[in-house]
């Protein structure tokens, strides 16, 4: 697995979240990233996998996809937009403002004594587990969604005419104005997978769907249903697998019936002996993504907005 041993060993707490519309990445094998043999991403050899990786030239286009990707969504109440969490500095940010989201999410629930004391160790594993799946790309990719209240879009208008600014001639609006209000991770492959022991275990080589999280505050507004359709949007970009695979808790009845509208159907069930390692019982859940883009609203009619 991409991430440390010590974010293993806290997994049976985590999955036990309920602001995880997903329970967390289920562990799966072993994978070894190996280079990639095939045209160097760099003179020198040196690309986006790091010093001395070589990419495909489908692996440099999945990353110009990844880099492009742009999930949006109106609601009357505000404006999403989901995008791949980028590699190097410029997303550093970003990723410490989603480290804070993850920690935060997980200690509301998680009130024992020792979770609130480990704070500081908690913080430190999530942030290098998002580091490592961070250098998966173009294998994997954690996205990052950002809200905007419908009345903010109000104030800035009102005050781009103060100060004399228009559509065309006026500042551009930063990328990513809103709050943080969501993230997923997605793999694409068996590289990008992440390792460990099966629980039920989909097939490695498909696409994976994990550690779904809707802040807290912004659950019930759609918000959860539009981060999953982002997610199947970039799989059929990213040109993988159309199967697409995805756990949830058996006792997490909201999320499960969100997925039964989507389409998935429950492939395996996980033992009762899951019980044993103080985890909750997970349904294995697959779909068939259609050969045309997901972000067709005729794919979403029948999804509740209150998800």
């Amino acid at each position: 697995m991409a991430a440390s041993p010590a974010l293993l060993s806290l997994t049976p707490a985590v999955s036990r979240h309920p602001h995880l519309l997903f329970s967390p990445c289920s562990p799966r094998r072993h994978v070894r990233l190996a280079p990639l043999a095939a045209t160097p991403s760099s003179p020198g050899g040196t690309g986006p996998g790091g010093p001395g990786v070589f990419l495909s030239p489908r692996a440099l286009s999945q990353l110009d996809e990844l880099a492009a990707f742009r999930y949006e969504h109106a609601f009357p109440h505000g404006l999403l937009t989901v995008r791949a969490l980028r590699r190097g500095p410029d997303d550093d940010a970003v990723a410490e403002a989603l480290v804070r989201l993850l920690a935060s999410s997980f200690s509301e629930t998680v009130r024992w004594a020792p979770a609130q004391r480990y704070a500081q160790l908690l913080t430190f594993v999530i942030r290098r587990y998002l580091h490592d799946r961070r250098g998966l790309a173009p294998h994997a990719a954690v996205l990052v969604g950002f809200y905007r209240p419908a009345d903010a879009d109000d104030d800035d208008d009102g005050a781009a005419s103060e100060d004399g600014r228009d559509d065309e001639g006026g500042e551009e609006e930063g990328e990513d104005e809103g709050e943080m209000a969501c993230t997923a991770e997605v793999s694409f492959d068996a590289v990008g997978a992440p390792g460990g022991p099966p629980t039920p275990t989909p097939p490695l080589d498909f696409p994976y769907i994990c550690n779904m999280t809707v802040k807290t505050p912004l659950r019930r507004r759609g918000i959860g249903k539009q981060l999953l359709k982002a997610c199947e949007d970039l799989v059929f970009k990213m040109n993988a697998r159309r199967r697409v695979y995805l756990h949830c808790r058996i006792i997490d009845q909201v999320p499960f019936n969100m997925y039964r509208k989507a389409g998935y159907i429950i492939v395996q069930t996980d033992s009762i002996l899951v019980w044993l390692s103080l985890q909750k019982r997970k349904y294995l859940m697959s779909k068939e993504l259609p050969q045309a883009s997901v972000v067709s609203e005729t794919s979403t009619k029948n999804f509740d907005d209150n998800i």
